[in-house]
């Protein structure tokens, strides 16, 4: 951020769980960013607010325990400091946890930077009979000390005036406050902190006590900096003070027989102790607190994952029921959008055919735009239910719990959130589940969490599973439902495990986690972290979405069925419209609306008129003011869309035989227009594709039908059901009942084998062009993202060959 005479540059940097994103909304409002850090998946916010004299930008870092180079926060947390220089940094701290909490503190600190240390939950300390001597504990860090409730905005004053008196000084000195490591590793820091400030260049950047300290810490991110940096007058260069770092190390370790990373930890824990003894007083309470109650039963070894599972499915019923209540509530709204942009161009005098840049458009682009839409407000209510599981303080136990099982198959019990969004149980969605993978430290478990992401069940599949499921196991829907759920878990497990094994290096980290004190979560934080989860999945997705059902538009639309063909539905056309005039009679005083211009503004009136009708429902009211305004609108086509009846409720027997004609007519049209549809799907290049491998997926009992509607699937799942609606002649907008009847009547040889094949092979499918983006955004790897999209396939369709085989032998 660029930093003027009149802009302040602060960072918020802090442990997790320290209510860090409370002092930011509290500080910055409603003026807040959110993207990514350049080249990581760390989610950088930043906002600002404004005073008198200053605007201040305000950046939220990634929540931390320490500032080793470890993890992706801990490393932009610390280069954030050291590569922006903030005017000011103000250190969160839990006031009911000092003594863990100053362990960060020391090292922002050993920065050399202008700290303000924000003590925040007092009320929560207060509350466990925890009193701080503020002035005291001030005088022992150097650094002002300022007492916040941030979720109740007490304190905002306050430190809102400490950090501009801190950041605002021309010429701040920064103190030479500096942490004792004891008579041992001393002497070895400050010899190697003389080496480093010879040049003042770099120390100037980099402070060289605290470089020193991460050199004999071993920091490869340390040593980095000094290779790339380092090249002082006297000719020692970094890779000379590497070595000599190197060489004080090995001298320690084998004076001492100790390491100097456990030293230096040790230090910074013996002082937070000594400074919290001073300043912390326990007046009251015992030693078990509120949390430790709650935390006795839902954490008990036997009932915790049975609480887990009711909790789990408490989510799921929400999310599912009152999310697709919404999203049905929500619908229409973003259809309009798809009904505007069609009504902006001119009616097509072709009525079995629309121009190629309006079907491009309205169908291939808006369509696919408006069809993921759908899914916001269920993702809303989704994100919803994660931020009061994360602000209660029990995501956290979730984590804790699933770790005992998920730990045997290479995975974390920080993977569980991930699972759950991507669809452990039906109904996920892949990119925000892998999206979650971002608050995993440990980086082998988090690949491998994104690697099996693919074989979790998305939203969009569940038509289709309805679809299949209704046709071959009406009797058992509920339980092959959930057999789809378990055994997509369980081939999630099993493919972890021989990717953790086999396939992703390093050594994995051990869990650990802090759970936090149990809070109330506030409507106003809940909300807001639902609305920018969901703004961001908007900015991800619908770019993407939209360049896929582009691509998807093309190959389903060209080469085209030819001029020969064109020409015979033009005939159809004509010999429809001939045998309309007969219909309606020659003496028909309407019959000149049955032809030409006419014919084709006539037909998409009654169409307007009967979708205004349908959404009036039986609003007697409603019916009469739409009735008139299409009746003012244009009189004749008006009696004829309404079956002949006029507004006084008198009967035109001409209109009515007109309408008649004109609703055989209509039907005449549309079915050849279905007819031209599946011709040109047959035709298409995708078309051609399908059948092309036909004889290898004939294995799996897959025709050529069926592998057109995978392949358009595999661009994005929600056009899976819609292609097999046009695939199978069905009229776009037909219920999946309709279309599981022509698919009855079409597939007569079809078995149990066949709807079991296909079930196990889309259960493990890859997930769309979308996920497959965001895996190659959060690797940073291509080759990751090809391996995502290939090895499902595979699996899948051995495992669909084996079913089908089995099942043509039982059934």
């Amino acid at each position: 951020m660029k930093k003027d005479r009149r802009t302040l540059l602060v960072a918020l940097a802090g442990q997790p769980n320290c209510g860090k994103s409370t002092v930011f909304n509290m500080l910055t409002g409603a003026r807040q960013h959110v993207a990514n850090y350049p080249g990581v998946t760390v989610e950088k916010k930043w906002g600002s607010y404004s005073s008198d004299d200053y605007k201040v930008e305000v950046v939220d870092l990634p929540g931390t325990y320490s500032l080793t180079s470890y993890s992706q926060e801990e490393r932009i947390a610390r280069d954030s400091i050291l590569l922006d220089r903030p005017d000011a940094v103000v250190a969160v701290v839990d006031a009911a946890n000092l003594e863990r909490s100053l362990y960060l503190v020391f090292q922002l600190m050993e920065l050399q930077v202008p700290i303000v240390l924000c003590l925040n939950m007092m009320d929560v300390a207060e509350n466990r009979g925890f009193k701080i001597n503020l002035p005291l504990l001030a005088s022992e860090l150097g650094i002002p000390v300022i007492p916040t409730v941030a979720k109740k905005s007490k304190g905002k004053k306050e430190l809102k005036e400490a950090v501009e008196q801190i950041a605002s000084q021309p010429e701040r000195e920064i103190s030479n406050w500096r942490l004792p490591y004891g008579s041992e590793l001393e002497p070895a820091l400050e010899t190697l902190t003389d080496r480093l400030t010879e040049c003042n260049h770099f120390a100037k950047d980099f402070p060289g006590r605290w470089l020193a300290v991460k050199l004999m810490e071993n920091d490869p991110e340390a040593q980095r900096l000094v290779l790339q940096h380092w090249d002082c007058n006297n000719g020692s260069g970094g890779k000379v003070l590497c070595q000599y770092a190197e060489e004080l190390r090995h001298e320690f370790i084998e004076r001492t027989r100790k390491s100097p990373e456990k030293t230096i930890a040790a230090g910074r824990y013996r002082l937070a102790a000594q400074i919290g003894e001073k300043s912390l007083l326990k007046t009251y309470g015992s030693e078990q607190t509120l949390t430790d109650k709650i935390d006795a039963i839902l954490l008990q070894p036997i009932l915790a994952p049975i609480l887990l599972a009711a909790i789990l499915l408490t989510f799921y019923q929400v999310t599912m029921v009152y999310g697709t209540k919404l999203a049905d509530w929500a619908f229409p709204f973003f259809q309009s959008i798809k009904i505007f942009v069609a009504q902006l161009f001119p009616a097509s005098a072709d009525l079995l055919r629309e121009g190629l840049l309006q079907s491009l458009i309205v169908n291939g682009l808006v369509g696919g735009v408006v069809a993921i839409l759908y899914y916001l407000p269920i993702f809303l209510v989704l994100f919803a239910c994660i931020a009061i599981l994360e602000d209660s303080g029990y995501m956290a136990r979730v984590a804790f719990i699933m770790d005992r099982v998920l730990r045997g198959f290479g995975l974390h019990g920080q993977s569980t959130l991930p699972m759950i969004l991507g669809g452990v149980v039906v109904g996920g969605c892949a990119v925000p589940g892998i999206m979650a993978t971002r608050a995993m430290k440990d980086e082998k478990a988090r690949l491998v969490t994104i690697l099996i992401m693919p074989l979790m069940n998305c939203l969009a599949k569940i038509p289709f599973y309805v679809l299949i499921v209704g046709l071959f196991f009406a009797a058992y829907q509920g339980v092959v439902l959930f057999g789809i759920s378990v055994f997509s878990f369980m081939m999630a497990l099993a493919m972890a495990k021989i990717f953790s094994s086999y396939l992703v290096t390093g050594e994995s980290a051990p869990f650990v986690m802090e759970l936090p004190a149990y809070h109330l979560p506030t409507v106003d934080g809940v909300i807001r972290r639902a609305i920018e989860r969901t703004w961001l999945f908007v900015k991800k997705i619908v770019t993407i979405v939209a360049a896929v059902m582009i691509v998807v538009w093309f190959f389903v639309t060209f080469p085209g069925i030819g001029l020969e063909r064109e020409l015979y539905y033009d005939s159809l056309e004509r010999q429809a419209e001939e045998q309309l005039q007969r219909d309606a009679g020659t003496a028909n005083p309407y019959l000149s609306l049955l032809s030409g211009p006419d014919l084709v503004s006539l037909m998409h009136f009654r169409d307007r008129y009967a979708k205004a009708v349908q959404d009036a429902g039986d609003n007697e009211s409603r019916l009469k003011e739409i009735a008139n305004r299409f009746a003012t609108e244009n009189p004749a086509f008006f009696i004829i869309a309404n079956k002949g009846e006029g507004l006084n409720g008198v009967v035109d027997k001409h209109a009515a035989k007109a309408a008649t004609a004109l609703r055989k007519f209509d039907q005449k049209i549309r079915k050849a227009a279905r007819e031209r549809r599946k011709e040109i799907i047959h035709e298409s290049w995708a078309g051609k594709f399908g059948r092309a491998i036909e004889p290898v997926t004939h294995l799996a009992g897959f025709n050529w039908r069926i592998n057109i509607a995978i392949i358009s699937s595999f661009a994005a799942k929600e056009s899976l059901v819609g292609t097999l609606g046009t695939i199978y002649s069905v009229e776009h907008g037909s219920t999946p009942g309709n279309l599981g009847s022509s698919i009855r009547s079409t597939e007569r040889g079809w078995t149990l084998g066949h709807a079991l094949a296909i079930l196990v092979f889309m259960a493990l499918f890859p997930p769309c062009l979308a996920t497959l983006m965001t895996i190659k955004n959060e690797t940073g790897r291509t080759k990751w993202m090809v391996f995502a999209a290939v090895y499902p396939v595979v699996i899948g369709f051995i495992l669909a060959c084996f079913v089908f085989q089995l099942g043509s032998v039982l059934f």
